[in-house]
């Protein structure tokens, strides 16, 4: 396992992505992907037709503003306070409702449960999912829905993986992401309870290019 580094280092490093992604925040229209391409893939409908959806790790806000114009009761966390002061004052007019926490102590001392939780390129991929996946599974109501994304494992490349921010050069803001095959996300779900499991990756619209792993579960 890797050895994290402090709360302070990771909140850092998501302020300075808020900061760099401001634009898809007050420039740009709310929208639902699952995939890096716009416009490919499925949307919304993945999530079946919940009252209730939190999203972790949940960025721009695009996507639970996407939700909350439906009339779904949208809550997102986010570690960054940055993203969420931009988010709540942009999406927040529509509905949308953010939580500035970290994942894993968020979920484990809320008591509000959902009909679905989603992670698009999100805390999912940056959370040990041991920890993660079985805090999840108790936030969501009886048949409620678990859907996550993000890029496929680089094959021969599995477990926690560093990633720094802004490249190479400058200070050294970095985090784990966590990358496992389709079959090893459907065993780590069953193991923290959760049935009736997809995973699968998902071709991208230019052969050659990267996909995206799509998995979804339900409790």
């Amino acid at each position: 396992m890797p050895a994290r580094h402090d709360i302070d280092s990771e909140r850092e490093l998501w302020d300075t992505f808020a900061e760099s992604t401001k634009d898809k925040v007050f420039e740009a229209e709310p929208v639902f992907c699952w995939t890096q391409y716009a416009g490919h893939g499925l949307g919304a409908e993945l999530l079946g037709d919940p009252a209730t959806v939190l999203g972790i790790g949940c960025g721009t806000g695009r996507a639970l503003a996407y939700l909350a114009q439906r009339g779904v009761k949208a809550t997102g966390v986010d570690l960054s306070p940055v993203m969420v002061a931009n988010t709540t004052e942009r999406w927040g007019p529509l509905g949308a409702r953010f939580i500035c926490a970290e994942v894993l102590d968020h979920l484990s001392t809320a008591t509000d449960t959902y009909d679905a939780i989603y992670s698009i390129f999100g805390a999912v991929w940056f959370t040990d999912p041991a920890k993660l996946l079985p805090l999840i599974a108790e936030r969501l109501n009886p048949g409620g829905v678990l859907a996550f994304s993000h890029p496929p494992a680089i094959p021969g490349a599995y477990g926690p993986q560093g990633m720094y921010k802004g490249g190479f050069a400058g200070k050294a803001m970095f985090t784990y992401r966590y990358s496992y095959t389709p079959r090893k996300w459907q065993n780590l779900l069953l193991k923290a309870g959760f049935t009736d499991v997809d995973a699968t990756v998902v071709d991208a619209p230019e052969p050659g290019h990267i996909g995206t792993l799509i998995v979804r579960a339900t409790v």
